[in-house]
C-alpha cells in the first residue's frame, strides 16, 4: 500500500469530542484499502471481505471515491486510532476465536457518520469480543453524505446486507444462524438500531440467495447511542449527515430507532455515560423506554462518567470499563452463548 505523510498541526475530533483539542504531528493516510476485489487492509488487521455480489453496493456505482484510511495517532508504536472514508464497496473483518462458541456478532463502529473507526470500536472490540470465544464481524459501512443514491438508507442497506451473508454462510465459520447479534456504538448505534427495528424494510432490491436470509439480530447492543433525530437530543452531526441541514419532522421520526421499536426487537443491551458531552443520554434512555413499552426484554447500564467514545480503552480506571463484561454476561444470559 502507499503511504503519504502529511503534516496536519494541530486538529480536533470533532466527530466526538467537540471539547478536547488533540494535537497530532502528522497523519498517515492509506488509499485504496480495497482494489476491484477487495484488498488485505493494513498489516495488522484481517483482511476485509466485500459483502455485495459486485463488490460496490446498490446505488454507488456512479459514486467516484477512493476509499481512505486516516491515522490520527501521533505515535503508532504506542496507540492506533484510525478512521475510513470514501467507502463504496463495503466489507466485513472477520475475528476468529481461538476457541468459538457458535456466537455470531456484527459490530458496527462509530463515528458520527462522517467516518467509520478502525481501531477503538471496530478492532479492538472484535479482539475483546473474539477472545471470550465470539465470532465477531465489523463493518465498514458507507456513509450517507458521501453521494450514495438514497443516502440515508445505505447505511441500514449495508447492515442488513453483511448480517444476512452471516447467516447464509454460517456453516462456513462455525457459527449458529439463531445467534448472530449486532451492537453499534454511537453513529453505529444508529445503524445497530435501525438494523434492530428495521431488519425487514426494502431498502434495496435482493442482489442473490443470500438476501433470502433474514436480517434480524437475535440480541442487540447499543453503546452510546445516537437514537432520536429529535432536534432537542439529536446528535447534530449525524442527524446533517443523515438528513441534510433541513430534514421535516416526517424524516426525523422515520430515522428515530426509538420509534421505529416493535414487539418484533431483538432483546437489547445499553450502555452510555451522564456526562456524554456528544451524544445525550436521552438517546438510550428514549430507546429503552420504547423497547419497555414493547415489552421487549432489555438491559441497562448508566455510568456517572465516561464522556463519549469510550470504547475499552477510554473507560480505563472507570466504572465503565465494566460494560465489556456486563454484556458477554447478559448474552450468556439470553443463552445466546454457553
Amino acid at each position: 500500500m502507499d503511504h503519504t505523510r502529511l503534516d496536519l498541526g494541530s486538529i480536533y475530533d470533532t466527530g466526538f469530542r467537540s471539547f478536547v483539542k488533540r494535537a497530532f504531528s502528522a497523519c498517515v493516510l492509506v488509499t485504496g484499502l480495497l482494489a476491484a476485489t477487495g484488498n488485505a487492509g493494513a498489516d495488522d488487521l484481517p483482511p476485509p471481505f466485500p459483502i455485495w455480489p459486485a463488490g460496490t453496493g446498490p446505488g454507488s456505482e456512479g459514486v467516484a471515491m477512493t476509499e481512505t484510511v486516516v491515522e490520527r495517532s501521533a505515535d503508532t508504536t504506542v496507540l492506533r486510532d484510525r478512521y475510513t472514508l470514501g467507502i463504496t464497496r463495503p466489507h466485513l473483518s472477520l475475528y476468529r476465536p481461538a476457541h468459538p462458541n457458535g456466537t455470531a456478532l456484527l459490530v458496527m463502529p462509530g463515528g458520527g457518520y462522517r467516518w467509520v473507526v478502525v481501531d477503538k470500536e471496530g478492532d479492538e472490540i472484535g479482539r475483546r469480543l473474539s477472545a471470550a470465544g465470539i465470532t465477531v464481524f465489523v463493518l465498514a459501512y458507507r456513509l450517507p453524505g458521501e453521494g450514495h443514491a438514497h443516502g440515508a438508507d445505505v447505511p441500514l442497506q449495508d447492515a442488513q446486507r453483511a448480517l444476512r451473508l452471516i447467516r447464509a454462510r454460517a456453516a462456513e465459520w462455525g457459527v449458529d444462524p439463531h445467534k448472530v447479534g449486532a451492537l453499534g456504538f454511537s453513529a453505529g448505534g444508529h445503524v445497530a438500531g435501525s438494523l434492530g427495528t428495521r431488519y425487514d424494510a426494502s431498502v434495496y432490491a435482493p442482489q442473490d440467495a443470500v438476501d433470502q436470509q433474514s436480517a434480524r439480530p437475535d440480541f442487540l447492543a447499543l453503546i452510546y447511542p445516537v437514537a432520536s433525530m429529535d432536534p432537542a437530543i439529536a446528535h447534530k452531526g449525524s442527524r446533517t449527515q443523515l438528513l441534510g441541514e433541513a430534514p421535516t419532522p416526517a424524516q426525523d421520526a422515520a430515522y428515530s430507532t426509538d420509534r421505529t421499536v416493535t414487539a418484533r426487537t431483538p432483546p437489547t443491551f445499553l450502555v452510555h455515560a451522564d456526562d456524554d458531552p456528544s451524544v445525550p443520554v436521552e438517546n438510550s434512555l428514549r430507546f429503552y423506554s420504547a423497547l419497555r413499552a414493547a415489552r421487549v426484554p432489555a438491559e441497562m447500564h448508566l455510568f456517572q462518567k465516561g464522556g463519549h467514545g469510550f470504547g475499552i480503552r477510554g473507560a480505563t480506571g472507570l466504572p465503565a470499563a465494566a460494560w465489556p463484561d456486563l454484556y458477554i454476561a447478559w448474552v450468556r444470559g439470553l443463552g445466546m452463548m454457553p
